[in-house]
């Protein structure tokens, strides 16, 4: 057949598309053109795809091939899509099973000697295969663990290009060849650190478990060794494991970041970035292909900025976008791309530079200027998106004895956490959020179960005061009904908003 085709995948951020791979033989100046809106990467396939078939005894046929990847319309980049230009451009000659060819989705780099190269993303290429219908999937054997995560497909794991073709039913010899390994090796994740580590920090562990039963965002605010880092590092452990959908789009990032991924985790991930980051480092970005950063890896879990103040203003003020849509879109000048943002959001600052204002027994050295300059980091906007603000105090000797006997441990935090969320599911089950963090705060003050007037007082006290803005207002009403799932209520009390006003200004009512 002079026309041959096949499938492969084109990934925009986590979404893929299928691509149709079609190679056309014509009576031209013989060579070699891929066409179809591909990138540098992509365009330079043909000298790759020449000498692996050369070396893998598959030989391209002699006269014009040109190569469509279609939708022409749609953006193309990376080398994944070398296996499939090559079996389609030997298709057009080579006796193969047509219909094999054709309903085959083909993943991939070829090395020049024709061994397949692992290629980041197979794990989102291969789910967005399954989810158009295909069932049959060529990947590296390096990427077939990752790819047999997908359910519903069958994966071959070629060595190389002539396993491939035989695979179709081409007639080539095959040679016993040294699988290409990937460079980045998978490494076990260490389990949360215990939850009952923590000594003296009773009102901390309570706001932090009360954060995870809603998902809100926390901020932490205290001198040097008061232990923020020791709770933000707690806060995974207590979170419920991951569903199905959330595991496999947590690992599907981590897949396109260029991890090795053999295992669906359950344990919520956990990012926690340099003070010194880019804007870009934790939004995501490239020139050539759009990868994803801090924030998107930290989708389904947390994000950690310790040393919050430290921070660009730009980067913080990055963040607030996210906070609210819960997505992340990047813009580039070829292509866009979208990556999930459901996080937690916690952060860690101390009272200034030095640390020390404000502490008893320390001595602040730090100018007025330099104390507004680094408190003012932290913008407005940005805090009036936190749900919970902490004053935390460094633990006396007094208290490390009296509190260990009675430490929460992270077990039976995360028991509390799980029945709490199943409570405000069940409430939650006729709409469409199940976390009290993502509910509309119209539905929370106009909704069936909108707290009375009397219950409200303290908190439109507190608005009308000024105190507190429409959203900020929202975000009480939002950590007061996690404190009521905590507590087995089914509807708020005055406590409740008491409390929650208290965790997000120190208010008392």
């Amino acid at each position: 057949m002079t026309v041959a085709r096949t499938w492969s995948v084109a990934l925009s951020g986590l979404e893929g598309a299928l691509v149709e791979v079609e190679a056309d033989l014509s009576n031209q100046t013989p060579g070699f053109q891929i066409i179809g809106l591909p990138d540098k990467a992509l365009g330079e396939a043909a000298r790759r795809v020449f000498n692996a078939c050369a070396n893998s005894g598959l030989q391209l046929p002699r006269r014009h091939v040109t190569v469509n990847l279609s939708p022409a319309s749609l953006p193309k980049s990376g080398s994944g899509f070398d296996v499939a230009i090559a079996i389609a451009s030997l298709a057009t000659e080579i006796r193969m099973d047509a219909a094999s060819v054709a309903a085959t989705v083909h993943l991939g780099e070829l090395g020049l000697d024709g061994r397949l190269r692992p290629v980041p993303g197979v794990l989102p290429a291969v789910a967005a295969a399954a989810q158009a219908g295909v069932r049959r999937i060529v990947v590296p054997w390096a990427n077939r663990e990752e790819a047999e995560l997908v359910d519903g497909v069958t994966v071959l794991g070629a060595v190389d290009l002539a396993e491939v073709a035989r695979w179709h039913g081409a007639k080539v010899e095959t040679v016993d060849r040294e699988p290409v390994a990937r460079a980045v090796t998978a490494s076990e994740e260490p389990a949360p650190p215990d939850l009952s580590d923590v000594i003296g920090q009773r009102e901390a562990v309570d706001a932090l478990i009360v954060a995870a039963a809603g998902g809100h965002h926390l901020l932490m605010s205290g001198p040097p060794g008061a232990g923020k880092t020791m709770l933000a590092r707690r806060l995974p452990g207590i979170l419920p494991a991951l569903d199905d959908r959330a595991a496999l789009s947590v690992a599907s990032i981590r897949s396109l970041s260029g991890e090795a991924v053999t295992t669906l985790s359950r344990t919520p991930p956990f990012e926690a970035p340099h003070h010194s980051a880019s804007v870009a480092a934790l939004v995501g970005g490239g020139s050539r292909q759009v990868r994803p950063g801090a924030i998107a890896r930290a989708s389904d879990g947390v994000l950690f900025l310790d040393e919050a103040g430290e921070f660009m203003g730009s980067a913080l003020d990055a963040l607030r976008q996210p906070l609210e849509g819960g997505a992340i879109v990047i813009h580039r000048a070829g292509a866009t791309a979208a990556f999930p943002a459901r996080f937690q959001l916690v952060l860690a600052t101390n009272p200034c530079p030095c640390g020390n204002y404000g502490v008893v027994g320390g001595a602040c050295v730090c100018p007025a200027m330099a104390i507004r300059r680094y408190l003012g980091r932290l913008s407005g906007p940005l805090l009036d998106r936190i749900d919970i603000e902490l004053a935390l105090t460094r633990v006396a000797v007094a208290h490390r004895t009296s509190s260990a006997e009675h430490a929460t441990t992270t077990a039976a935090a995360r028991e509390r956490v799980g029945e709490a969320r199943r409570r405000a599911a069940h409430r939650l089950a006729e709409t469409p959020w199940r976390v009290n963090a993502h509910v509309s705060g119209t539905w929370l003050r106009e909704g069936p179960q909108a707290p009375s007037p009397v219950v409200r007082r303290p908190l439109d006290a507190a608005l009308h005061r000024g105190a507190l803005t429409l959203r900020g207002y929202d975000r009480v009403l939002r950590v007061a009904w996690s404190i009521a799932d905590l507590a087995g209520r089914g509807a708020l009390s005055i406590d409740d908003i008491g409390r929650a006003l208290y965790l997000k200004k120190g208010i008392t009512p």
